[in-house]
């Protein structure tokens, strides 16, 4: 079945127009174009972008599927205009073996909402010491591309070496979680005036930047790619200035909540906060917008990462750090970027589609909007605003410090190939009929979808 997408903006440049997709792909562009069997999708006022793609994301399956599912971040990431989301491989078990993440990559697909690509864990039980078998998962059937024990550091510098000569001979990348674990023991909070003044042990910002000036140099040498996860600190972006000066191929990610939230939000000691790395101050903030805005850092990230009541309901000192993100990044990089003049709607599609594709080597996905394109899409009313309600999110978890905010603009529609993945804040079935994903009262149905 062939849907056609009424009076839209492309990129919201430009007079509207209609948009036919058919066969998966974007048959036709043009004003007043008709086709008799097409669904038809009002586009009015509303602007249409390449599909979204999170190279970071917690989907906690297998073994923590009480905070979330594949099934249900799935929906989740529909929902927020994503088509592709890099599952991380802090799961139970571990993924860092073929097994799990050839199961990880089938279970996206039998799912449908989304592309999961899963993420191998650069070593065995992201324990630091032995290298997993990175060349077995990216032959299995996942093609796994790109490795990162996130949650942890490979802080042993040889094992990360010896990691990134692995990756340059296999095409494939290593995703840093920079955080020398020497200068963070026990610590739950940036260290600065509000840490020390609220009782709260403090995390420095070298702990981060040590890290990223170490494996800038390591990557240099071994002549390899090196992905720095959610960068956090104005120390942060002058290390990746100076790195992509020297030639160093060195990419990096911001989380919507590190351009949105500062450390002035412990105050209250609610544990929905705390996240890794911690809540900065607001003239890191400063920096990491500016910072996306010049291309220093190269796309938004959302390391949606859900946990369970138990573990946010407690002291802060005691709670899982992490939050919620997939559904409410597209408004955040609006109220944050585009607001303020920092990035047009061609600036989103390349920090949240284009980007992202490109550091992971993506071929069908952050394409342009073109005839013959694949039909990975999102669209966007970019007028509206939404109230952010934690307990009708998709996802199984509620911990998001953003619930009861009013947000600016929202994603309508989703397509993945052509077929709707979500549609006025409803995400399609699963392939394998409706349900009620358990995250909220927000009932799937088959409007359009798989």
């Amino acid at each position: 079945m062939s849907i056609l997408i009424k009076n839209v903006r492309l990129y919201g440049e430009g007079d509207p127009v209609d948009v036919l997709l058919a066969d998966g792909e974007i048959r036709e562009i043009g004003a007043g174009l008709n086709a008799d069997d097409a669904e038809i999708v009002d586009g009015t006022g509303q602007f249409l972008l390449p599909g979204f793609i999170d190279l970071h994301t917690h989907l906690r399956e297998p073994g923590r599927e009480d905070t979330e599912t594949i099934e249900t971040g799935s929906a989740a990431a529909a929902l927020g205009g994503y088509t592709a989301v890099f599952a991380m491989a802090n799961t139970s078990p571990v993924a860092d073996s073929q097994v799990i993440t050839d199961h990880v990559w089938r279970r996206g697909q039998q799912v449908g909402l989304v592309d999961v690509h899963p993420v191998g864990a650069v070593t065995v039980g992201l324990e630091g010491k032995q290298l997993a078998e990175m060349g077995t998962m990216a032959a299995g059937v996942a093609g796994v591309r790109m490795f990162s024990d996130d949650g942890h550091c490979v802080y042993d510098p040889l094992i990360m070496r010896r990691a990134l000569e692995y990756a340059n001979s296999l095409g494939v990348l290593i995703a840093q979680h920079a955080e020398e674990p020497r200068l963070t023991k026990g610590a739950v909070a940036h260290e600065g005036p509000n840490a020390a003044r609220l009782g709260l042990a403090g995390w420095p910002r070298a702990a981060e930047e040590s890290i990223v000036a170490r494996d800038a140099l390591l990557a240099r040498d071994a002549g390899a790619r090196v992905h720095i996860c959610h960068a956090s600190t104005e120390g942060t972006v002058e290390l990746l200035k100076w790195a992509k000066s020297q030639g160093i191929s060195i990419t990096a990610e911001v989380t919507p909540h590190h351009l949105l939230l500062d450390d002035s939000r412990l105050e209250t000691y609610d544990a929905v906060n705390r996240v890794n790395p911690p809540l900065r101050e607001s003239s890191d903030v400063t920096a990491l917008r500016q910072a996306l805005a010049d291309g220093v850092i190269d796309c938004v990230a959302t390391d949606h990462a859900p946990h369970a009541e138990q573990d946010k309901c407690c002291e802060f000192a005691a709670a899982r750090p992490g939050m919620l993100g997939l559904e409410t990044a597209l408004s955040i990089i609006v109220q944050t970027m585009v607001q303020p003049g920092l990035l047009d709607w061609r600036g989103v599609a390349r920090v949240m589609s284009e980007n992202p594709a490109r550091i992971v080597g993506l071929d069908d996905q952050g394409r342009p909007l073109a005839v013959g394109e694949p039909a990975n899409l999102a669209l966007i009313d970019p007028n509206t605003e939404w109230t952010v309600r934690a307990k009708e999110l998709a996802s199984i978890a509620h911990n998001t410090p953003f619930d009861e905010m009013t947000l600016p603009a929202k994603v309508t529609a989703t397509f993945l190939r052509g077929r709707i993945t979500s549609r006025d804040g409803v995400a399609a079935a699963p392939r394998g009929g409706d349900e009620v994903f358990a995250g909220g009262d927000r009932r799937v149905g088959n409007r359009g979808g798989p």
